[in-house]
Parts: structure tokens; C-alpha cells; sequence
């Protein structure tokens, strides 16, 4: 079946959780979408009660309705590229996994959410093991923060040779097309710092630093971008580029709302007013 070419405008579906706070997941997938002219559809995997002060529940969708989101929104309007966020337990993870690769989704960009930002691990050790096995292959890219990329490589990474290390063995062991490892969690010169690799190039993906504490949703607002722009026919290279460029000026116009960490101005031309 080919569910990319159902639609005339370009078309991003999402397949993550919902943030009640609004600053990740689902919520900052569709704003970002919205921001780069893409239709944005979703599949929710679990609805999480959360603030800028952290998580404080989480609730798992039954498999069955994370797949009939996904089908829905397929066979009728169309996907032009997805992502993965939070997929919470190994059932979600191989149901999704059996529906990209039933309705032939291409351009799935997997986020592997993984490690919370204080890196405590959100999914357990036999989720991880699915997610390897059976979603990785499938991405056009995968794109790990310092934590995630730990867990997935076994390698400890506290500088870019490391990154370097973690991006080429994700790549060559985990049959990824192309991965890249994000600095957000880096220190001094390479925190923001990210590395790209596609089994032919290795590319350094440096930005300007931004000094905020209001970086709730960062990953997810990269990847959704990211996909976005896959939506809209850039190549994968260039969506990447034009993501991190996207970030970075959202960061800059970072909502300092709540008591915590706040999200990144996902729509900040409005917030220049």
C-alpha cells in the first residue's frame, strides 16, 4: 500500500506521547509541524500528566490503539514522514514497528526516547531490545542524545570522539541508514555539538550556543522538525541542517513559563511582536 502520496498538501504524523504541560511530545510535534507549513496527524502512545517540574504519571495506550491511529490517519489522508518519540514498552514499540513497515512509512525519523534529561532511564531493558531489533532498521535516521546513545552503543561518551565512536557503531551495528548524536547534554565547547553520519560522510553539526535553562522539548522539537521537512521533499542532510537552525532560534525564544524548565518558542515570529 502507498500511503505517501494520498494527500496534496505535505503531510507529518507523529507517534508519541502526549505532554499536559505542552512543552514536548505530541503537543510541540504539531506546533512544529504547523510552524514549517506540514499537516501534522498523530498516534498517541501515552498520556503523561507533566509540568516544568517533571512527570508526575504515565499512562500506556493499549497497542491495538496506538495501531488504529496510525492506520487511520494512513489509509486515508496519507504519510509523507513520520516520527517516533515516546513509545514506552516493548508491545508499543513492536506494534508501531509492524505498521511503518506494513504501510511502507520511508522517511521515519525514530527519536529514541530513552533517558530522561537528569539521564535516568525511561524504558526498560527488554523495550530497548525491541527497539533495536525492530524500529532502527527502519529509520532514515535515528537520533540519540548523549544518554541514549550510551545505552544503545555501550560506549560512555563525555567528548566528540566519542560522539564520533557511538554515531559509526550505531550506524554499522544497528543497521541504521543514518544517526545522529546529539551534544544537548555535553559540556563546555560541545554541548549543542551534534554528530552526523550516514556510513559515507561525518559531519559536525555546530550551532550558535544558546544560554537558557528553558529547553523542555528540545529532542522532540529537533526530530519533528527534522520530519517536517523530510514531509516537504528536502533531502535528509539538508531537513537536519534547517532543523538544527530552526532549534536554535526557537531556543532563543524560549518561554519562561512555570517554576521549572520551560519549552522552546516553538512559534517565535509571533513572539517578536
Amino acid at each position: 500500500m502507498d500511503v505517501t502520496k494520498v494527500s496534496r498538501v505535505p503531510v507529518a504524523l507523529t507517534i508519541a506521547g502526549s505532554d499536559s504541560g505542552g512543552g514536548a511530545g505530541i503537543q510541540a510535534d504539531l506546533r512544529t509541524f504547523a510552524f514549517h507549513c506540514v499537516h501534522g496527524t498523530s498516534a498517541v502512545t501515552c498520556i503523561t500528566a507533566q509540568n516544568t517540574l517533571g512527570v508526575t504519571r504515565v499512562d500506556a495506550m493499549p497497542p491495538e490503539a496506538v495501531v488504529a491511529q496510525i492506520q487511520a490517519v494512513a489509509e486515508d489522508i496519507g504519510v509523507q514522514a513520520a516520527k517516533t518519540g515516546m513509545l514506552l514498552n516493548k508491545e508499543i514499540i513492536g506494534a508501531v514497528a509492524k505498521q511503518v513497515e506494513l504501510l511502507q512509512i520511508e522517511n521515519l525519523v525514530v527519536d529514541p526516547v530513552m533517558v530522561s534529561r537528569a539521564g535516568a532511564q525511561l524504558i526498560d531493558d527488554e523495550a530497548v531490545k525491541i527497539l533495536r531489533e525492530t524500529l532502527l532498521p527502519l529509520a532514515v535516521l535515528v537520533t540519540p542524545n548523549r544518554y541514549e546513545a550510551q545505552i544503545l552503543t555501550g560506549i560512555e561518551i563525555n567528548s566528540l570522539l566519542e560522539m564520533k565512536l557511538a554515531a559509526e557503531y550505531i550506524h554499522q551495528h544497528l543497521a541504521v541508514k543514518a544517526v545522529l548524536v546529539k551534544g544537548g547534554g555535553m559540556t563546555g565547547l560541545e554541548r549543542g555539538t551534534d554528530v552526523w553520519f550516514d556510513g559515507e560522510t561525518l559531519e559536525i553539526i555546530t550551532t550558535q550556543q544558546v544560554d537558557t535553562k528553558n529547553t523542555h522539548g528540545t529532542g522532540c522539537t529537533l526530530a519533528a522538525a527534522i520530519t517536517a521537512n523530510l514531509a516537504r521533499g528536502e533531502n535528509l542532510f539538508t531537513a537536519v541542517q534547517k532543523a538544527k537552525d530552526y532549534v536554535t532560534v526557537a531556543l532563543t525564544y524560549a518561554l519562561d513559563i512555570g517554576k521549572g524548565t520551560g519549552p522552546v518558542g516553538h512559534f517565535y515570529p509571533l513572539l517578536q511582536i
